[in-house]
């Protein structure tokens, strides 16, 4: 006995219950599925199943943004953003959330660089690594130069943080 290929908002309703999706993603997703017919187009008939997706509360974007914000507690603002445009979210949406981000970049780099150094650099190569790793992880320069210590910091392997 075979089943019948799921429809466009079967697939769509199957990728939502695995996380939140944005819409530009359930598109380039569907668009593998859809064909056009005699009807509607698929651009049509994709755009019609995430409609009903979106009318019943099941799509949304302010969603999307908030996964990413509670996913991301690893990651600065460059990377955060860089991650919600590549789901296609809008441009306000983006900035909205990073604003919302900003309050806590600080303590999430201090507790990133804590987890996988803890210790002050002993050199200035060991400090570039520290720079470098939170660079990566998209945080800004100067806030990386706050989180990380200064060569000879306290002995005591507690960074001197700058309170401002």
């Amino acid at each position: 006995m075979a089943f019948a290929a799921p429809s466009l908002k079967g697939r769509a309703l199957r990728y939502l219950a695995q996380r939140e999706h944005s819409r530009a993603e359930l598109e380039r997703k569907l668009a593998r599925h859809a064909e056009d017919g005699p009807e509607a187009s698929a651009a049509e008939q994709i755009a019609r199943a995430l409609d009903e997706l979106q009318a019943a509360g099941l799509l949304s974007e302010a969603r999307v943004a908030e996964s990413v914000l509670a996913h991301g507690a690893r990651f600065g603002s460059r990377r955060l953003r860089q991650t919600m445009q590549s789901k296609g979210l809008a441009p306000e949406l983006v900035a909205r959330t990073l604003e919302q981000a900003r309050s806590t970049e600080l303590e999430r780099a201090r507790e990133v660089w804590r987890k996988r150094f803890g210790t002050a650099p002993a050199d200035a190569a060991e400090r570039a690594k520290q720079m470098r790793f939170l660079a990566g992880r998209g945080f800004e320069g100067e806030l990386i130069r706050r989180v990380v210590p200064s060569i000879g910091a306290d002995d005591d392997g507690e960074p001197e943080f700058d309170l401002d």
